[in-house]
């Protein structure tokens, strides 16, 4: 009966890590192929700060679920205690950085309040400066989200104004409306909307906009997080029953 169970636990190890490993397999084929693609979609994604981040958090991940499957599914089928070993104090790390990161975002949560961005937006904002990781990042956001400062455009009332900018009085350019809401798309009319006309404006802070647009996957969010804690948890009982098993 031990036997058997033995047995049947290494297969459905070995069946668990399987997954693991095609789905890390395919996230680093894709990851790999956005970054170095010659076809030009490489040059799409680069134009925007938070894809080109995903993109390399994709490679990351992808390569660490390849190993992670690879080291379960050797460690499985050929009983090996040493891969076994290893991969238990890999899967043991991740699950203590995922709990970690938790903890910290509980803690940290009141940081990510709307008067912590406005204050964080008057003070390093620099308009349309794109050398500037801070501002370029919040252009992007701005664009993408078709919206305008933390609460609105009244945000950048106390951001300092270009020298070289005779339009650009409150508003940056990144809050003017556009035909596509892509950073290649076209202002509908740059002119009015720096010098003030409200129609050819994003009104809407950006605090707001993303918030809703997130709100419906914080719950789904948090229960696949929960979710995965627990196979990494029921993993590594796996792992270390197999371990203590095999002779």
């Amino acid at each position: 009966m031990e036997g058997d169970c033995l047995s049947c636990m290494k297969y459905l190890m070995f069946l668990f890590n399987f997954f693991i490993f095609l789905g890390g397999a395919c996230l680093l084929g894709v990851g790999i192929w956005v970054i170095v693609d010659p076809t030009g979609f490489r040059e799409i994604v680069a134009a925007n700060p938070l894809l080109f981040t995903g993109a390399y958090i994709m490679l990351a991940m992808g390569a660490m679920l390849f190993l992670l499957g690879f080291l379960g599914c050797c460690g499985a089928i050929r009983e090996n205690k040493c891969l076994l070993l290893f991969f238990f104090m890999f899967i043991l790390l991740i699950f203590l950085a995922e709990l970690s990161a938790a903890i910290l975002a509980f803690i940290f949560r009141e940081n990510l309040t709307r008067e912590f961005f406005t204050k964080e937006l008057k003070k390093h904002y620099l308009r349309n400066n794109d050398t500037d990781v801070f501002s370029s990042t919040w252009n992007s956001v701005m664009i993408t989200f078709a919206c305008c400062g933390v609460n609105g455009p009244e945000d950048f009332e106390a951001v300092p104004q270009l020298p070289y900018s005779s339009l650009e009085k409150v508003t940056p350019e990144a809050c003017c409306q556009r035909e596509l809401q892509s950073r290649e798309g076209m202002i509908v009319n740059r002119e009015a909307c720096l010098t003030g006309v409200e129609r050819f404006q994003n009104r809407q802070g950006c605090y707001t906009v993303i918030l809703n647009s997130f709100e419906t996957y914080v719950y789904l969010a948090g229960a696949l997080a929960i979710g995965v804690l627990a196979i990494e948890l029921f993993a590594m009982i796996f792992a270390m029953c197999l371990f203590r098993g095999i002779q």
